[in-house]
């Protein structure tokens, strides 16, 4: 079978009409591709994760489909005051699709989460765009390279030092020295920064910005913070991880 511009026999010009078998290739190349994708995002409990990945490459996918069966159509007439330009089509789609990637990010202070997952969709419209236009190859090699980026390198990622943040709040009674407890119990290694402190007639309550470089930054110094909550006088202390990669 003969798929023309589709991506395996190098043919460069897009076919102006794709036969049904062609489109059929396309489409489901397109699920597969989303599908890997999004196992990704599934696996690891992302907002946007296999169905939303699928979606979102079948709809570019449908879309450049679309615009590929439009091509035959004449643009303009001599007695007409528009042309039709069925290449916006796409170019609409990938605008389209800042809304929803610009969604997905989320900012909480100096924590930003949903980078990867608005960079994951705008790879997976890009994909089905391709899928959708006819480049099998080029769509197919950026699949296996989007995947290798998403599964592979996410292991290799958490054997990288990474600058660590995160908040400790420390509660204790009224009259409690709370800086000296946390001088002493918490290691030089955790950079301290005495964001608040709040002091009331029966208790005391002090806010550290905490940061350190780390391998594992949300594993929390287990064995300084239950010191910690021995000290006479101390009544809660909690430690909230604020750097999350995702």
């Amino acid at each position: 079978m003969d798929y023309g511009c589709a991506g395996f026999h190098g043919n460069r010009e897009m076919p102006l009409n794709p036969s049904w078998p062609e489109i059929a290739l396309r489409l489901a190349l397109t699920i597969v591709a989303g599908a890997l994708i999004g196992a990704n995002r599934e696996a690891r409990g992302h907002a946007a994760g296999l169905r939303t990945t699928m979606l979102v490459t079948l709809a570019a996918s449908v879309a450049m489909i679309q615009m590929n069966l439009l091509l035959p159509v004449s643009g303009k007439t001599g007695a007409s005051f528009s042309v039709m330009d069925v290449m916006r089509l796409p170019l609409g789609i990938l605008s389209g699709m800042g809304f929803i990637g610009a969604g997905a990010i989320l900012r909480r202070g100096e924590l930003v989460t949903g980078v990867t997952t608005a960079a994951t969709l705008w790879t997976a419209t890009v994909i089905g765009l391709c899928f959708g236009g006819g480049q099998l190859a080029l769509g197919a090699i950026a699949t296996i390279l989007a995947t290798t980026i998403l599964w592979l390198l996410k292991e290799l990622d958490r054997r990288f030092i990474h600058v660590q943040r995160a908040t400790l709040r420390l509660s204790a009674a009224a009259g409690t020295d709370v800086q000296a407890l946390v001088q002493e119990a918490i290691p030089p290694r955790y950079g301290r920064m005495l964001a608040d402190l709040i002091r009331e007639d029966e208790r005391t309550v002090a806010i550290y910005d905490v940061k350190w470089r780390d391998v594992h930054g949300e594993n929390p110094p287990l064995a300084e913070i239950s010191r910690l909550k021995s000290q006479p006088g101390v009544r809660e202390v909690a430690w909230i991880a604020t750097t999350k990669r995702d």
